[in-house]
């Protein structure tokens, strides 16, 4: 049985926060199961999206772990408006979804090994 999102993003600020980055819920989903949306804004006007991994990822081992790939910025950080624009997209496809922001100029995630 897999975290549910509140706890997970409430779990996820606080290791920023450990770390020295900034983090806040920017828009709060549904608290048992919305997908969640990691916004990583490097201070510049640049940044890199982070989203829930395709179901083929996922590890039978570990079926509780919340995976996450790389949405926009996979070859370096993409332009703020760009992830503006896709996030303002799954918004209105799922309104239950959860945006997360961390400001750090070093481009850290704080994602461990989940990242795809």
């Amino acid at each position: 049985m897999r975290l549910k999102s509140g706890i997970w993003a409430s779990a996820y600020l606080r290791r920023c926060n450990i770390e020295g980055a900034f983090a806040a819920v920017r828009r709060r989903g549904a608290d048992e199961a919305g997908a969640i949306f990691i916004k990583l804004n490097r201070l510049d006007g640049t940044g890199v999206l982070y989203g829930p991994a395709p179901q083929a990822v996922f590890d039978e081992a570990r079926p509780a772990e919340r995976l996450f790939s790389v949405l926009l910025g996979q070859n370096g950080p993409v332009a703020e408006a760009d992830i503006e624009a896709r996030l303002t997209r799954e918004i209105k496809f799922d309104p239950d979804v959860w945006i997360i922001e961390v400001e750090d100029r070093a481009g850290r995630n704080f994602l461990d090994d989940a990242v795809v």
